[in-house]
């Protein structure tokens, strides 16, 4: 009985902390002017949103809100993700219009060849512990932004002011923007971390961080204690929005983060539709401040976009987790937490179903290594960057091997050109060798997302991916067994859903990297119907 009382106690004193925090002085709302005849549009970025999971919701009429935009609107149900298929990279390539090669954001965990330590912004909390709590704290909330993204990049919250419009940021990861704003930090944070009481960082005109920057502090109660994380489950944003629309303070854009479904699909696999319903629940809460569903559709744009997909993995007893540290067991191998040394030979930072493997001493040939994975047979594709930008890609499955670059032999579905060497199964591409196309099969746009992901950062590695239904692991990574992960090049994990309800406006390219162009051109669409109602 004693312990209850110390869990009661601490949790007390954990809540007393939580509220002596500092006051927020935000004016987001000052630069929030109420819309006179112009759509606002309300992009919700649905963290692994699916659409054999929309499909089998719709048909047992279990999605009502879904089922109502997608009746009034359009469903697209396969565009291609960022690779690797984890959200940070894909959010920066949202927030940019590019990959990561020119974002710079190589996924949710990687090695930094200049400050000889490995990035991570949250894979797990063992893993982050390990390589440091202060380091995964300022990783996340003060590089990410920062410093990681291209700082040379105009991100979408730039060209948006640049041209005139209004933005706001609900709980994104990937915020970057033109105007100031304050993280401000309870002591239970500040105190025993890196972390400064406030913390400036740039944002669009109205940002949203949880409970660390809410510019509604006075406005209305949010949930945003220590029970709601911080502000970071989906009840904040739904929250946030639902007194926008009800107080005509909604920007021209307002881009919420929800992440909700991806945390329950981990757990319990692909098929799960218990995280689904709950945002269709809180989707139709939020069409309920216009008055009415059909009130909302006609007064706003609304936008549902996933980011990736799940694999359901394998479980436990099925062996599903490919222990990559006890592969290379006979290498030199850098610690979770330390810095490299003239000694260290590999890193391994694994972004759930693919890894990036560094090989940071050029007497071991990355061919040694690829020769040694690839006898795992629940390994599917091994790849890495030879002399002359020449790509090397292994299929272990297929025994099947091929070399591509950009050149101007072949053209594919994204009118990107290439070179290619090899065997085309190697990554399931269709080639036309008269018409000199190719079709992409398992892996969409496999060229050009590699291409990017080999040169996102300075580094001699390769990239291993895991066959469907298994999951990579280094010392301390994080598993899904019976449950779902993503990560990938393969489709499972590439492809995900948009609905866009309210505009006649489409997007030109089925991509993630291309719907920054999209949102733009809904944007000034909707300003010209206002000039030009008529039309």
């Amino acid at each position: 009985m004693k312990w209850l009382w110390l869990i009661l106690l601490i949790l007390v004193i954990l809540w007393v902390i939580y509220r002596i925090k500092p006051r927020q002085h935000e004016t987001d709302l000052n630069r929030i002017q109420p819309l006179k005849g112009q759509k606002p549009i309300i992009w919700l970025m649905t963290d692994s949103i699916m659409t054999h999971s929309i499909n089998k919701g719709i048909d047992s009429k279990t999605l009502p809100a879904l089922s109502f935009l997608i009746q009034h609107g359009q469903f697209h149900r396969e565009l291609v993700s960022s690779y690797p298929t984890m959200s940070v990279t894909i959010d920066s390539t949202l927030i940019t219009g590019t990959y990561p090669d020119q974002h710079h954001v190589p996924g949710l965990i990687w090695y930094d060849s200049r400050e000889k330590r490995i990035v991570n912004y949250g894979t797990a909390f063992e893993e982050a512990v390990r390589n440091g709590p202060n380091q995964a704290l300022e990783d996340a909330v003060i590089h990410l932004n920062k410093d990681h993204l291209n700082p040379h990049l105009e991100t979408l919250f730039d060209t948006i002011h640049q041209r005139g419009f209004e933005a706001g940021a609900v709980n994104a990861m990937i915020y970057r923007g033109p105007f100031s704003h304050t993280l401000t930090f309870p002591p239970l944070l500040s105190g025993p971390t890196s972390l400064p009481e406030r913390l400036n960082v740039k944002g669009p005109d109205f940002f949203t961080f949880g409970t660390f920057s809410n510019p509604l502090q006075d406005k209305v109660e949010l949930p945003e204690g220590i029970t709601d994380d911080f502000g970071f489950s989906d009840a904040y944003p739904v929250a946030v929005i639902r007194w926008l629309i009800q107080n005509n303070r909604l920007p021209h854009l307002t881009l919420a983060y929800l992440s909700d479904i991806d945390s329950s699909l981990h757990k319990k696999g692909p098929s799960d539709m218990k995280g689904l319903e709950q945002f269709d629940k809180e989707l139709g809460e939020m069409m309920d401040a216009f008055g009415s569903w059909k009130n909302a559709i006609t007064n706003a744009v609304w936008v549902i976009c996933g980011d990736s997909g799940h694999t359901g993995i394998h479980p436990a007893e099925n062996n599903p987790i490919i222990p990559l540290d006890q592969l290379l067991v006979n290498y030199q191998m850098l610690s979770p937490g330390s810095t490299a040394t003239p000694d260290t030979e590999i890193v391994l930072c694994v972004n759930e179903r693919s890894a990036f493997v560094y090989v940071l001493q050029e007497d071991i040939h990355m061919e040694e290594i690829a020769n040694l994975l690839r006898q795992d047979t629940r390994i599917d594709l091994i790849t890495w960057l030879q002399e002359d930008d020449w790509i090397h890609v292994l299929h272990t499955g297929r025994k099947t091997e091929c070399w591509f670059r950009p050149a101007k032999e072949w053209t594919d579905s994204y009118d990107q050109k290439w070179e290619f060497k090899g065997d085309f199964a190697a990554l399931d591409i269709t080639a036309d060798t008269e018409a000199k196309t190719l079709q992409f099969g398992a892996y969409p746009d496999a060229l050009a997302r590699l291409q990017a992901s080999l040169h996102s950062h300075p580094a001699r590695f390769m990239i291993v991916e895991a066959k469907t239904g298994y999951e990579l692991s280094g010392e301390h990574s994080p598993h899904h067994k019976g449950g779902g992960a993503h990560g990938s090049l393969h489709h499972i994990d590439s492809h995900f859903p948009l609905i866009v309800t309210g505009t006649e406006i489409s997007p030109k390219r089925l991509r993630m990297v291309d719907l920054k162009e999209f949102i733009i051109d809904m944007m000034e669409h909707e300003r010209s119907q206002k000039a030009h109602p008529h039309h």
